[in-house]
């Protein structure tokens, strides 16, 4: 289980294919100090497992499921991902609970600069994940645990507001319209129309 707050922006560094699948391996120094093989980290909201380590750097094996249903099948060499550990027990939850388990792909829209060096970006989203949406509710994009500033339904839309400090440490930074990211939905609205659906 992750927080959605990510604790390193990190760079793929090598892809190499394998029977549809691959191996992906992702600069960084932050999650890898504690690492072990077996270990599980969240590649831009995707949970990974630790298959094989060096320094300051990892990998794991992204299989033809994880690649066709997630952003991470369009990753290039040099891409910046954002990168999280699992929460300990003794951990703050600082965003919301997040499964690593990704639910779609959207695609930024646009995105407006604000006065105060924040920026407000729209995200169009998939039809199917629409309903799990409420604004001032929370959302994963890309594995950042954001805050819905607004939702319009019938655009299929999104905007959150992301200051500047996010900006600089994640993937957000770097993304144009167009672009795609990992969406996670909030797990307790799942369950919530699993539970009601069973009462029908």
């Amino acid at each position: 289980m992750f927080t959605g707050i990510v604790e390193e922006l990190g760079r793929v560094r090598t892809i190499t294919p394998n029977d549809g699948g691959a191996r992906l391996e992702v600069d960084a120094t932050t999650v890898t100090t504690d690492a072990k093989l077996g270990d599980s980290i969240a590649v831009n909201g995707c949970c990974l497992t630790v298959v094989e380590l060096g320094t300051g750097w990892w990998a794991a094996d992204a299989v033809t499921e994880t690649l066709d249903r997630t952003s991470l099948g369009a990753m290039r060499v040099g891409d910046p991902v954002n990168l999280e550990r699992p929460v300990r027990v003794e951990d703050r939850l600082g965003g919301h609970i997040v499964q690593g388990h990704v639910d779609g792909i959207g695609h930024l829209a646009t995105r407006d600069p604000l006065p105060d060096g924040s920026v407000r970006m729209c995200f169009a989203l998939p039809e199917s994940l629409l309903r799990y949406v409420v604004e001032k509710g929370s959302i994963t994009l890309d594995g950042i645990s954001l805050t819905v500033a607004a939702f319009d339904d019938s655009e299929g839309t999104l905007d959150v507001a992301v200051i500047p400090h996010t900006l600089s440490v994640t993937t957000l930074g770097h993304k144009g319209p167009g672009d795609p990211v990992n969406v996670e939905v909030d797990i307790l609205a799942k369950h919530v129309e699993r539970l009601l659906a069973t009462r029908e």
